[in-house]
């Protein structure tokens, strides 16, 4: 099916309000381009680092829409540049011209399955839940994964510099804390390997959802399993709680602004000799990380591992 869209010019000052209006005439679905900086916040919400900031904001603004290819759109787009030009009188809407072109339907929800491959890490095979298993992999350890909406496929460095910490650090009867679970890999590595009891933590109540199904999928059962959704930067009862617990093993593979606060409280929800394995961490932060790490007494970094532009840290609670 093809559609019609639409590319509406304004000012990042007139996003929300133009968004409003479309939303008036029936429109649901947009996508906004824009410069403005990400917020640390919306930087924790996506779980992403980044190489560079964006190109300095110049005040442009671009809001895409779309209609069927059938429809008879001009009375909207009419209704819509009276209201724009009514709007103008008191919020600066800008150019407010629009392009119109044609695009395909896309399943977007599924079309990036066709980059997610099965690939290996240690002794695991980590294959997506829609592939079969092939014969030279048969006899390894096999997790299946579906990230959904949350991130968290294992492919990524990051993911991938946790799994062979793990690896190295979990022992059976282990108690391990997962903050920021994503789609629940980390944790479903731990329990293979013979982890006891597992927490885990996210701020998306998608990557709980995606967890759980995860979980569901691997045949784990989620006795000795806990999964929190919320912030442990901010919820001081999830701090309280994850203290009395005393954690062997504390794995955070999140962003290196995040680790950076956590690094000074993490100590806390460890065992003496329990080990903290952070990443997500881009090279470009590496030595703001150490120092953060450094900074706390109570820890002795132990090394850090790198794979391509991202690296991992490991280090271990002081016996007291």
């Amino acid at each position: 099916m093809k559609w019609n869209k639409y590319r509406l010019k304004t000012t990042t000052l007139a996003t929300d309000f133009v968004c409003g209006l479309l939303i008036e005439l029936g429109i649901n679905g947009m996508e906004v381009e824009d410069n403005v900086q990400l917020s640390l916040e919306d930087k924790e919400k996506q779980f992403i680092d980044y190489l560079a900031d964006l190109p300095e904001d110049d005040g442009t603004a671009y809001i895409s829409f779309y209609t069927e290819e059938d429809d008879n759109a001009e009375e909207l787009l009419e209704q819509l540049r009276d209201k724009l030009k009514e709007a103008n009188r008191f919020i600066d809407i800008g150019e407010g011209s629009i392009e119109k072109s044609v695009t395909e339907d896309i399943d977007w929800v599924n079309n990036w399955k066709k980059y997610f491959k099965s690939f290996t890490v240690g002794d695991f095979f980590i294959k997506p839940t829609w592939e079969e298993v092939d014969e030279l992999h048969k006899d390894m350890q096999m997790i299946e994964i579906d990230p959904g909406t949350a991130f968290g496929t294992g492919k990524h460095d990051t993911t991938q510099l946790c799994i062979n910490q793990l690896i190295k650090y979990v022992k059976p009867g282990y108690k391990v804390l997962d903050l920021g679970c994503g789609s629940g890999i980390l944790s479903i590595v731990a329990k293979k390997l013979g982890a006891g009891t597992v927490t885990m933590t996210d701020i998306d109540s998608a990557a709980i959802v995606a967890s759980k199904e995860n979980f569901l999928v691997n045949y784990i059962p989620e006795e000795d399993v806990t999964m929190i959704e919320g912030n442990i930067l901010e919820d001081k009862n999830m701090q309280a709680d994850f203290e009395k617990e005393q954690y062997d093993i504390v794995v955070a593979n999140i962003l290196a602004d995040v680790i950076i606060p956590l690094a000074g409280m993490v100590d806390r929800f460890l065992k003496p000799g329990g080990i903290f394995i952070s990443s997500g961490i881009i090279y470009m932060k590496e030595e703001e990380v150490k120092d953060a790490i450094n900074n706390n007494s109570n820890f002795a970094l132990l090394r850090v591992e790198k794979q391509a532009d991202w690296r991992a840290m490991i280090a271990v609670k002081r016996e007291q």
